[in-house]
């Protein structure tokens, strides 16, 4: 029998033990492949690198609106193509659906948003559509929603003027994506920004949430987010200008400080995968003390026992943590085909290196003190039963 036959041998003595200690294994690697992945997305820096638009915030918080005549002044910074803006407006769809959804200028959104692809006419329909609605082409199909439909949406944010939160709106367009990404993130509807404005019972007009400015080819986005930073700065309404990309992880972000909550579970999952592991192999190593002593008898010096102790560690755990990191990647992508693009959860190569670095810490971790213990062993107190 060969030194790998032997480990092998040896794991599986206690089949049933082996196989709930590889399971724990697997789904701690499995959590932390996909904890890991969205950690990743939500600790990456700002990254401006081929950016062709920037949304622009309050500096506070985007919940906080700003004036629409920063419009002018925004559209004539060098390197801005085209300003649009999106106000948040709540919608639920039924009794609890949430929606994304947003009030907008049309014409403005169409000539920053090239990559949503809708017949003209019903551009058209909805700029002249007061009570107008456009939905993408998934969100249509998950509800089965057709042109011409009214369509009842509630909304927890803006009741109407006379206090009812149930608006309608005519469906008169619907768009997809300019191809199979673009597609993915068709789960959004817009409302017109004029009849919101007229409609909503706080009065909010002229105000909207963020600006969306298009770069003109070949502009600097990082220069022209400094610019717009330091054209408002000292003002009632002091702003941030960050990337499409980063806007989208700090929006999410407002729920809490996602990477202290990950890496707290990843804690507490690891500190208890130590302990299950850890168990398993002390008990190992401890009901075989006789066996390992025959081994000594039979010429096998201390360092090759331990070696065989923690090459039976590091199997157990190397086999769960690759099999948990390929389930995480497949569960990655099926989240990510579920919502449409919207949640993207791909382990790339960091969080490969870092599992295989986690692997290689907790097969020391839990091979080590039964690997000593058996190198340590005296030959005739073993065999003595001592």
């Amino acid at each position: 029998m060969t030194r790998t036959g032997f480990v092998v041998a040896n794991l599986f003595r206690k089949r049933t033990r082996t196989i709930l200690t590889l399971l724990s294994v697997i789904m701690a690697f499995l959590l932390f492949g996909l904890l890991q992945s969205v950690n990743t997305v939500f600790s990456s820096g700002a990254d401006f690198v081929g950016a062709t638009r920037l949304f622009v915030q309050a500096r506070v918080s985007f919940t906080t609106p700003l004036p629409r005549s920063m419009v002018p002044k925004l559209e004539a910074i060098p390197g801005v193509a085209r300003v649009a803006y999106q106000q948040w407006f709540g919608g639920v769809w039924q009794t609890n659906t949430p929606l994304i959804m947003f009030a907008l200028d049309p014409q403005r959104y169409h000539d920053v948003y090239a990559e949503w692809k809708m017949p003209e006419a019903q551009w058209q329909a909805f700029e002249q559509t007061r009570t107008g609605l456009i939905v993408g082409r998934q969100l249509a199909n998950q509800h089965g929603w057709k042109l011409g439909q009214k369509i009842p949406i509630s909304s927890n944010i803006w009741p109407q003027k006379n206090g009812s939160k149930a608006w309608e709106f005519d469906l008169v367009g619907i768009f997809d994506g300019k191809d199979e990404d673009w597609q993915k993130r068709t789960n959004l509807a817009f409302i017109q920004q004029d009849y919101f404005d007229e409609a909503n019972q706080f009065g909010l007009k002229g105000r909207t949430n963020f600006f969306i400015l298009k770069l003109a080819p070949g502009a600097d986005a990082q220069a022209v987010s400094k610019t717009v930073d330091a054209m408002f700065e000292n003002s009632p309404d002091e702003t941030k200008t960050q990337t499409e990309k980063d806007f989208n992880i700090s929006f999410v972000k407002q729920i809490g400080d996602i990477g202290l909550i990950v890496r707290w579970i990843l804690f507490a999952v690891f500190f208890t995968l130590l302990l299950v592991v850890g168990n398993t192999m002390a008990q190992s190593v401890r009901e075989r003390i006789p066996e390992l002593a025959v081994l000594k008898t039979l010429g096998f010096s201390d360092g090759s026992v331990f070696g065989f102790v923690l090459a039976e560690a590091f199997a157990l755990v190397l086999a769960g943590g690759l099999i948990g990191l390929a389930l995480a990647s497949l569960a990655g992508a099926m989240v990510e085909k579920a919502t449409g693009g919207q949640f993207l959860l791909r382990l790339d190569a960091s969080v490969w290196l870092l599992g295989v670095l986690a692997i290689v810490l907790m097969s020391l971790a839990v091979g080590l003190l039964p690997g000593l213990r058996a190198r340590r062993l005296e030959i005739v107190d073993a065999l003595a039963g001592r």
